[in-house]
């Protein structure tokens, strides 16, 4: 019987989220808490043996990968792919929320960001990102766990929710309701190619941002 894992890790705080602006595929750091973060989820995976990675071609999923494996002491290969990226938010990106709210009005900032299907002005909708991740994650990813390898993904908020979308098998209105918080690792493990379990751990002393649809 093949058993393998795929851990899901959103990057910590980079200084785009921490000044509250659209980030998407803008290649910002870290900030401290970020990196605080990612050291903060090293305990929370130090157990378990991984045999490969993946993340995006940003570095602030890129640092907090780096971080978790050098916390964890393991060496192993990586590979970086544009699929892995956040949602791209177009003209948005670099706006602060607030303001964005108050120029195009906070509905329409809504619609933008919680909507599943329609994308702010020359960005990405949550579809169009799932339609680059998912078929990356079934050609790339899944085989690898299905091998029986233990796998670790370092990402972001909305390509995780695509992961998370395809895996659970969730609806478009589930999936709106999905939170993923700053490097608390998802855990799904499999079995024979099917989903026997998932746990998600929140970071040591700290209340879990992460949230399944009801």
């Amino acid at each position: 019987m093949n058993s393998g894992k795929l851990i899901l890790v959103r990057h910590g705080l980079s200084v785009y989220n921490d000044q509250n602006r659209f980030t998407g595929w803008k290649d910002v750091d870290l900030n401290e808490q970020g990196i605080n973060e990612a050291k903060q989820a090293v305990s929370l995976l130090d157990k378990i043996n991984f045999d490969m990675a993946f993340t995006s071609k940003l570095k602030r999923a890129n640092d907090t990968l780096d971080l978790i494996l050098k916390g964890i002491e393991q060496d192993i290969p990586i590979e970086k792919d544009l699929a892995l990226n956040e949602r791209d938010y177009g003209d948005l990106v670099g706006q602060n929320k607030a303001e964005a709210a108050k120029e195009f009005g906070d509905e329409q900032v809504q619609i933008w960001r919680r909507s599943y299907d329609i994308p702010p002005p020359g960005g990405e909708s949550l579809k169009d990102t799932a339609d680059r991740v998912i078929p990356y994650l079934n050609e790339k990813i899944l085989p690898e766990v299905y091998s029986g390898k233990n796998i670790i993904v370092s990402a972001h908020g909305n390509s995780i929710r695509a992961i998370v979308m395809a895996l659970k098998e969730f609806t478009p209105e589930e999936i709106l309701k999905t939170e993923i918080g700053w490097c608390e690792p998802w855990i799904f493990e499999f079995e024979n190619e099917k989903l026997a379990n998932l746990e998600i751990k929140a970071r040591p002393n700290s209340k879990s941002m992460s949230k399944l649809p009801n």
